[in-house]
């Protein structure tokens, strides 16, 4: 194969493989690389304009225990002899006054040369000097200046590539015991590439790994229903991005770890494919779908079934073809056609009209199974389901009102994102907010040493010019102590207030974990011996009553001003929301009802002489915030008919302000500027 491949090459009839220079780099292992960078200072010290292979020979026979070194000892070839007759081929090159000489065609030809002799038929994963000294011998005369290709003739290529490891033994190059696997290892890893690119959801599910999912039971139960079919039998979850795409297979992960599947889905293992790792190092041409191809075989051979899931699977078209088409989704149509392969592919809408769609052979290998939105209120189960996950994760105690505050205020005051993603980051940075106040100081306590660190910058910058003899400014001067001195003050007053406001949560934070734990381990020994123990009976009074008098005696500490918080409530969900929108937070906690309620007061305020406009707005308004409309309507349509300048305008500026929080969340569409 290597001669045919070789003859065919020097008479330039076909090119088998073409890698790019920067994968090639990334192939090359420390002594190449070495060489490489050495190759090149001495092309440069010689005024080169190219780096050739005679400069890469060169270098590598300076470098002793080399590949090179041990070939050439093994064929009775003496390096010191040979190294001066590849110097004296350089003094021919053409000489270049660039300051950074380019790598020369020969050589990168070279590199790709050894590269598919090292990958193909002697096994290796990087680019070793041997690999590049075979490649120079089976093509000496194209490479070398014939006074040293004369000199490597009496080396066997055919011997070289048979017994490679035998003529290199005592390289540095070698591969250590412990960094390369066995044979039987190595063929165990080449035969199972799921390890390698995939991850296996069911076993993420039997170790308790995966968040409950939750309110997701029609899709699911729609992805089995085609997953039981016969042929085709491959569901696509298409929604937009931040809806549970992913979520939902992991239910079905969660499901089948459960038995609560159908039988013909018992016993079934899903695996998610790697896309990542699945691309990663695949720049050589074919390289990416010898690795997809792999997992399918592996997938189909497997004993126990296997459904693959391939998040964002858009990525899969044209992937691995540099030319743009679609290699890799060809690879998986017969096996999803004929059943072979059962496959959840998961995209968005757009991607799914951009690539699937326009691919009606495959998009007929998948059933779509469209993922809506979920409502605030189904929202707020979904943060029910995951509530004890972050409890745990931040060790705070999370209030059911954050929960509501998390799914309601995001899906109103957070635009261009979908729940329950937004309402789960909401929430995530409440609870780190809370936990981060046990242990670093507020943001009061933090923007007053702030201050005093920036006056006092500017109190020291006075005092070196008055001791140089400048003139200051007196009065700003005592305006500095006089601030300093009270930001002292308010500074020890706000640490010695969350130091005791922060003991106190801490004492309150151990007895509820103490409660919960004892609830949990009474509940389980109340399963096995259908009673409770009298020590946990006549305990929990004591730690409920402990518990109670911290909570009032911190409410008292804390006044109208908390510093730490003693759990999760809708108040720190709605700061989160103020600092990512800038929305006041008093205008988000307030109830809907009363802004209704107050609406015409609010608007009369601003808009002068439209009572009743204003009075039929209100009334549409409070009709709409009863129910008393067909489901799906919105609050109301409203035209504002009148001459110029009478506050139509601002009429629709100041609802929005007061109902929805801000001027940003009002489109206009400006029907002037369509004329």
């Amino acid at each position: 194969m290597c001669s045919a491949y070789w003859n065919n090459s020097r008479n330039k009839e076909i090119t088998v493989i073409r890698v790019e220079l920067p994968a090639l780099i990334e192939r090359l292992n420390e002594i190449c690389r070495q060489g490489m960078e050495s190759s090149a200072a001495l092309c440069i010290s010689r005024q080169g304009a190219e780096i050739t292979p005679a400069h890469l020979l060169f270098k590598l026979l300076e470098t002793p225990f080399t590949d090179v070194r041990q070939i050439l000892e093994s064929t009775g070839i003496d390096h010191h002899t040979l190294q001066p007759v590849v110097g004296d081929s350089l003094n021919g090159e053409t000489q270049s006054a660039e300051p950074y000489p380019s790598f020369s065609p020969l050589l990168i030809e070279l590199l790709q040369d050894a590269w598919l002799i090292a990958s193909t038929e002697l096994g290796h994963t990087d680019l070793r000097s041997g690999a590049i000294m075979l490649a120079l011998l089976m093509n000496a005369d194209r490479y070398l200046m014939p006074q040293v290709s004369q000199r490597l003739k009496d080396i066997n290529r055919e011997q070289l590539r048979r017994q490679f490891d035998s003529m290199t033994r005592g390289s540095v190059e070698q591969p250590r015991a412990e960094d390369a696997p066995s044979a039987a290892n190595q063929a165990q890893v080449d035969m199972d590439p799921l390890k390698r690119y995939a991850t296996d959801f069911t076993k993420l599910a039997r170790d308790k790994k995966l968040d409950p999912v939750v309110c997701r039971d029609t899709d699911i139960d729609q992805m089995i229903d085609i997953l039981c079919r016969r042929r085709k039998n491959n569901p696509i979850v298409v929604g937009d991005a931040g809806v549970g795409k992913s979520a939902v297979v992991e239910g079905l992960a969660l499901r089948i770890v459960n038995g609560d599947v159908p039988e013909r889905l018992t016993g079934v293992e899903l695996w998610t494919l790697d896309m990542g790792a699945l691309q990663a190092g695949a720049s050589v041409k074919g390289e990416f779908e010898k690795r997809l191809k792999g997992v399918i075989e592996a997938v189909k051979s497997s004993a126990t079934p296997i459904i693959l899931f391939i998040d964002e699977a858009h990525t899969l078209i044209g992937a691995g073809n540099s030319e743009g088409g679609s290699d890799a989704a060809n690879l998986l149509k017969p096996a999803l056609a004929r059943g072979e392969l059962r496959t959840i592919a998961a995209t968005t809408w757009r991607e799914y009209k951009k690539y699937f769609e326009k691919d009606p052979a495959l998009s007929r290998r998948f059933q779509p199974v469209a993922l809506d939105e979920p409502t605030p209120a189904q929202a707020v189960h979904i943060l029910r389901g995951l509530r004890t996950v972050y409890e745990k994760a931040h060790r705070v105690l999370i209030a059911d009102s954050a929960l509501k505050a998390a799914a309601d205020m995001s899906a109103r005051y957070l635009a261009g994102r979908q729940l329950p993603d937004k309402a789960i980051d909401v929430l995530d940075t409440a609870c780190a907010r809370v936990s981060l106040n046990l242990s670093t100081p507020p943001r009061r306590l933090s923007h007053v040493r702030s201050e005093l660190h920036q006056l006092g910058m500017e109190q020291e910058l006075m005092t070196r010019e008055q001791t140089l003899g400048q003139a200051i400014d007196h009065q700003r001067e005592s305006e500095l102590v006089e601030r300093l001195e009270t930001l002292r003050k308010e500074a020890e007053e706000l640490e010695q207030r969350w130091n005791d406001q922060r003991e106190l949560v801490a004492r309150l934070v151990d007895i509820r974990e103490q409660l919960l734990s004892e609830d949990t381990a009474e509940t389980e020994a109340n399963a096995e011996a259908n009673e409770a123990t009298p020590e946990t009976d006549e305990e929990r009074p004591d730690l409920k009553s402990e518990a109670a008098a911290i909570e009032q005696e911190l409410e008292e500490l804390q006044a109208d001003e908390p510093l730490v918080h003693a759990r999760v409530d809708a108040r720190q969900v709605a700061e989160v929301i103020a600092d990512w929108t800038g929305i006041p937070v008093n205008r988000m906690t307030a109830d809907e009802l009363e802004k209704i309620t107050r609406l015409p007061e609010y608007l009369q305020s601003h808009i002068k002489g439209q009572d009743t406009a204003i009075g039929a707005l209100h009334q549409h308004l409070l009709t709409a915030r009863a129910d008393l409309r067909r489901p799906g309507r919105p609050m109301g349509a409203f035209l504002l008919a009148g001459p110029s300048g009478v506050g139509k305008t601002e009429t629709v500026v100041q609802l929005a302000e007061l109902l929805y929080g801000g001027r940003q969340f009002l489109t206009t569409v400006n029907m002037s500027e369509y004329q």
